[in-house]
């Protein structure tokens, strides 16, 4: 069932951030798209990843947000996979390191992004694939 490849189900569509964007800037767009993970990229290279759990555990007053630069808190260190790499595969990452997204690259050109609430969405589509919200 989780053998289907990965770019069956990323999001394609992301938004990101730039290393030297700061940190009101993140937690606006977190905030106002209703999203959890900001993948940064420079040139279409991914360099990082900041999420709303980034922001919850800095030791920054958000009053200093717009003087903190993203590329000076954002963790560099970051699970990826391909496109070709199946869903089972970032399940068990998930599984395994309590991550909530994976950034997806082609070497280190940022293409998609998966998250749990996808493989979640798969399982479940597979799993009830006949009803009618399911389509």
């Amino acid at each position: 069932m989780m053998n289907e490849p990965i770019s069956s189900i990323m999001s394609r569509e992301l938004i990101t951030l730039g290393p030297k964007d700061t940190l009101d800037k993140a937690d606006a767009i977190l905030r106002n798209k209703r999203i959890h993970h900001l993948p940064v990229v420079e040139n279409g290279t991914l360099v990082g990843l900041i999420t709303t759990y980034d922001l919850f555990k800095i030791e920054f007053a958000k009053s200093e947000y717009t003087s903190v630069i993203i590329e000076n808190v954002m963790p560099t260190k970051l699970a990826t996979l391909e496109p070709n790499d199946k869903v089972g595969t970032a399940a068990e990452i998930f599984l395994a390191h309590l991550f909530h997204a994976i950034p997806i690259v082609e070497g280190r050109k940022l293409v998609g992004i998966i998250t749990t609430h996808d493989v979640m969405k798969y399982c479940f589509k597979k799993e009830y694939s006949g009803l009618p919200w399911t389509s």
